[in-house]
C-alpha cells in the first residue's frame, strides 16, 4: 500500500508540475500578446512601471471592520459634493456600525444623495447562478438601492467568463478614499470583527483597508469615472488632483483584463508587476496576508528565494485562511512546494488564525490582501494571489515605499495575531518569527492533534505536508483562465 501511495504522490507531483507550467507559459504568451511581456522580465524594486507614482499623501491602514467600517461610515456622512463607490456586492440592509439605531447601507446612502450625487458601481452576477451573489441578487440590490430614485446605481456584467469585478473603493468628496477589501455586505461572512476576533459568531473575519488622502486619491477618482462612464454612458469630469496631504509615497496598481474596457483595451497589469517586482527585490523578509495563494507566478519566486535565501535571516511568513472559500487544496498544494523549497531550513511558515474564548472557538476568515516587504514596500487591497486576482477580475490595490508607514502596520498587524503589545514584536523580524511565530503556531497544531482546545489563535495551516494535493490549483487556473 506505500509504494502505491508514494506512486500516486509521485505522479501528482510530476502532473502538477507540467499543468502549472502550461499555466505559466499561457500567462507569458498571452502578456507579451498584450504587450504587458515585460511584467515577466525579471525587474525589481516595488513600484510597477506603468503607474503613476503620487508624492504627498497620506495613507490610514485601517485593520479589521471595527476600524475600517466606521470610518467609512463617518465620511459617507460628512460627504459635501459626492460620494462614488465601486464593489463586489453590497446588501441594502447592511449596517456598517452596530449601535442601537445604526441605518442600514440604504438609508446612509439615500440621507446622503438628498445632499450630494451618490454613484455606486457593482457587479451584475455571474451569468448562470452558479454561486453568489446571483444576478437576481445584484438585480434586488440595484433596485432597493435606488428605490427613492436619489441614489444611482449601475451593473457591471462586462466581466470575464467566470470571472467578476473585485475591487472594493469608495471616494468621497474627490478628496478621501478608501481602498482595500471590505464588501458592504455580510454575504460569505461577517465584516464586524476586531482585533480581539470573538469566539461568538460562527466566522470571524480578518480584513484591511487603505484610507488614502492626497494626489492618489485622483487616480482611484479616475479609475471609478471610466469604469462608470462606459457603464452608465453618463460622462463624468476627469477629477481634480486633491492637494498634498502628507509625505508618503503611493501608486494605484490595477488588474483590467483586456478587451473589457474601451479605456483599456489591451488591459492593464500593473498589479502582477507591483507583486512580482517587490518579491524579487526581498532580502530579509516577505509578509503576505491573503484569501488564496494559488499563482505559480508568485511561488516560483518564493520558491527561489527559499531554495537560496538572499540572507541568512530570510523569512517567509504567510497568513492565508484555514480553508479558502472555495477550495483549501489549491493553497496547500503550493505550499507544499514552498515547504519543499525550504527543505528544513524553517525560513517558511504558514499559519491561520481562530478565535476563541476558553470554551467556543470559531475560525477567523483571513480575508485581507496585503504584502509586505522588508518593512520598505506594502500593499493592500482587493487582490487575491491568483490567476482570477492577477489576470482576470477587476482590482485595485495601492503600494507605498513609505518605511515607517509599512513597519508601524507590519507590527500592528503581528502584534494582533500574536496577541501581544507591539513592544513585544518590535524587533529583528527574523528574531521573531522564530521566538513567537513558529513555537506559538506549533503548539497550537500540537493541541490541536491531541483533540485539546486551543490557547491562543495562531496556529499552522491545517492538512499542510510535502505529498498535499497540487493538481487542483493548476486544473483550476487552466480551466478558468481566458
Amino acid at each position: 500500500m506505500s509504494r502505491v501511495r508514494a506512486l500516486v504522490d509521485w505522479l501528482d507531483e510530476r502532473l502538477g508540475d507540467r499543468l502549472e507550467g502550461l499555466l505559466s507559459e499561457h500567462h507569458a504568451r498571452r502578456l507579451r500578446r498584450l504587450g504587458w511581456g515585460s511584467v515577466l522580465d525579471g525587474d525589481r524594486g516595488g513600484f510597477a512601471a506603468r503607474a503613476p507614482v503620487r508624492d504627498g499623501n497620506r495613507i490610514d491602514v485601517l485593520i479589521d471592520g471595527e476600524e475600517a467600517l466606521p470610518a467609512m461610515r463617518a465620511a459617507i456622512e460628512g460627504a459635501t459634493s459626492s460620494v462614488h463607490i465601486a464593489n463586489w456586492h453590497a446588501s441594502p440592509d447592511f449596517r456598517l456600525t452596530r449601535e442601537p439605531g445604526a441605518p442600514t447601507l440604504r438609508e446612509l446612502l439615500t440621507a446622503a444623495a438628498r445632499r450630494v450625487p451618490v454613484r455606486v458601481l457593482l457587479w451584475a452576477g455571474p451569468p448562470v447562478p452558479a454561486f453568489e451573489p446571483t444576478r437576481t441578487q445584484a438585480r434586488a440590490t440595484q433596485a432597493e438601492l435606488a428605490r427613492d430614485g436619489a441614489v444611482r446605481c449601475a451593473l457591471d456584467a462586462r466581466e470575464r467568463t467566470l470571472h467578476c469585478h473585485h475591487e472594493k473603493l469608495m471616494i468621497v468628496d474627490g478628496g478621501t478614499a478608501f481602498v482595500g477589501g471590505m464588501d458592504f455586505t455580510a454575504l460569505q461572512g461577517d465584516r464586524h470583527d476586531s482585533r480581539e476576533h470573538p469566539a461568538d459568531r460562527p466566522l470571524g473575519w480578518h480584513d484591511v483597508t487603505a484610507r488614502l488622502s492626497g494626489p492618489v486619491v485622483a487616480d482611484v477618482a479616475d479609475h471609478f469615472r471610466r469604469r462608470w462612464n462606459e457603464i452608465t454612458g453618463e460622462q463624468l469630469p476627469p477629477p481634480a488632483v486633491p492637494e498634498q496631504a502628507g509625505g508618503t509615497t503611493a501608486q494605484l496598481i490595477r488588474t483590467i483584463p483586456e478587451r473589457t474596457y474601451e479605456f483599456a483595451p489591451r488591459g492593464e497589469f500593473t498589479l502582477l508587476d507591483g507583486y512580482l517586482r517587490a518579491l524579487r527585490s526581498a532580502r530579509r523578509l516577505v509578509y503576505l496576508e491573503n484569501q488564496f495563494l494559488w499563482s505559480p507566478e508568485i511561488t516560483e519566486i518564493l520558491i527561489d528565494k527559499l531554495r537560496r535565501p538572499p540572507d541568512p535571516a530570510f523569512r517567509v511568513v504567510l497568513l492565508l485562511p484555514r480553508r479558502p472559500s472555495n477550495g483549501a487544496d489549491t493553497t496547500r498544494g503550493q505550499l507544499a512546494r514552498l515547504i519543499d523549497a525550504d527543505d528544513g531550513g524553517r525560513r517558511l511558515l504558514g499559519a491561520t488564525i481562530t478565535a476563541h474564548d476558553g470554551e467556543r472557538s470559531a475560525p477567523v476568515y483571513v480575508h485581507a490582501k496585503i504584502g509586505i516587504v522588508d518593512d520598505e514596500w506594502m500593499t493592500i487591497g482587493s487582490a487575491n494571489l491568483n490567476e482570477h486576482s492577477l489576470f482576470n477580475d477587476t482590482e485595485v490595490n495601492v503600494s507605498t515605499d513609505d518605511a515607517d508607514l509599512v513597519r508601524a502596520t507590519r507590527l500592528r498587524l503581528w502584534a494582533e495575531h500574536l496577541q501581544r503589545p507591539v513592544s513585544d514584536v518590535d524587533g529583528d523580524p527574523a528574531d521573531v518569527v522564530d521566538r513567537l511565530w513558529r513555537p506559538t503556531a506549533e503548539e497550537q497544531a500540537e493541541r490541536q492533534a491531541a483533540g485539546l482546545p486551543p490557547t491562543h489563535r495562531l496556529t499552522l495551516l491545517p492538512g499542510v505536508s510535502r505529498r498535499a494535493s497540487r493538481l487542483q490549483g493548476p486544473l483550476r487556473g487552466l480551466l478558468v483562465d481566458g
